[in-house]
């Protein structure tokens, strides 16, 4: 199993641009494809972004393509997400969320609490 902890969430302005943090617990975090996730208020979790084992492969949700980056530091047990350019519709909880299925199952069965983004107009 593998525990995930988010953090790097918070208030900022539109146009502004923020670095989502998940640690993961383990020894074997390389073997998990990691996610990340959004709620906001009202709506179901969608997907955002995801990455696969040794990073070589990224695919995003196409509302923050061009905006948003995911990568990864394995020695570090870390996936990070660069938000760039947010806007107002950004605004949600923000999960990140591990699978060691192949990649492209986006059946995630670990998931941290969640952080919150807010973007203000």
């Amino acid at each position: 199993q593998v525990q995930l902890v988010e953090s790097g969430g918070g208030l900022v302005q539109a146009g502004g641009s923020l670095r989502l943090s998940c640690a993961a617990s383990g020894r074997t975090f390389s073997s998990y494809v990691m996610g990340w996730f959004r709620q906001a208020p009202g709506k179901e979790r969608v997907f955002v972004a995801g990455i696969s084992r040794g990073g070589s492969r990224t695919d995003y949700a196409e509302s923050v393509k061009g905006r948003f980056t995911i990568s990864r530091d394995n020695p570090k047990n870390t996936v990070y997400l660069q938000m760039n350019s947010l806007k107002p519709e950004d605004t949600a909880v923000y999960f990140c969320a591990a699978h060691n299925r192949p990649y492209g199952n986006n059946r995630y069965d670990y998931w941290g609490q969640g952080t919150q983004v807010t973007v203000s107009s």
